[in-house]
This record gives C-alpha cells, structure tokens and sequence, in this order.
C-alpha cells in the first residue's frame, strides 16, 4: 500500500518549487477562488521554516501587516500556488528561524542578506 501512495503522490511533485530556503525573503502567487472567479493573491513575507518531505512538505512565510506579525502555512507542491518568487537570498544558521516572533519593529524583517560577490561563486 505504501508503494502504491508514493507512486501516486511522485506525479503530483513539482519540480520548480524547491529553489528557496528558510530565511529568504519570498512572493507566494496563490490561487484564489470567490465563486465562478479566480485572481492570484500575493502574499509576501520570510521564510522561517520549512517541514515535511514529498507531497507533505510546508513551508511557513511570516510578515509584519499594520505592525502585526501574520504568518501562514503553504504545502510546497499544491496546485493552488501559481508561482513562488525569491526577493532576496539570505545567509541563515538556523533550520527554523522562530525567534524572528520576538522581534518587533525594523529588526522584524532584517536578515543577513547574501553579498553580491558570494552569489557569483
């Protein structure tokens, strides 16, 4: 039974989701429907966790909206997501970056960015 749930779950992978990490700042293109309509609603924020494997994976993206954190939870491969585009590649020492809910302000967002001259080599 178990071969048989991986092998159907193997065609629903997407292969062009996997380009981000915990810490990178992200643009989440999701799929909203309100009736017969449908529009992409975007939801940008960082990257601080990442769980899961296969068709299971999630990844939690977290903003500061009108000085409240909001996060939310998207699985990485559902057809609901339209497109994930990375705003800014980060250096991070941490798997989950929790404590990011601690800080208030400026320090909310700040993350050790990539340099210029890393991202070449």
């Amino acid at each position: 039974m178990n071969a048989l749930i991986s092998e159907i779950s193997k065609e629903q992978l997407q292969d062009d989701r996997a380009n981000f990490k915990v810490g990178d700042g992200v643009k989440v293109h999701t799929r909203v429907r309100e009736g017969e309509k449908t529009r992409i609603q975007v939801f940008a924020g960082i990257v601080i966790a990442r769980k899961g494997t296969g068709i299971t994976e999630t990844f939690t993206v977290r903003r500061i909206a009108s000085g409240v954190g909001v996060e939310r939870v998207f699985p990485v491969h559902s057809p609901n997501i339209e497109k994930i585009e990375v705003d800014r590649d980060s250096v991070v020492m941490r798997a989950r970056m929790y404590y990011m809910r601690e800080r208030i302000g400026k320090r909310a967002s700040l993350v050790k960015e990539k340099r210029l001259a890393e991202q070449g080599s």
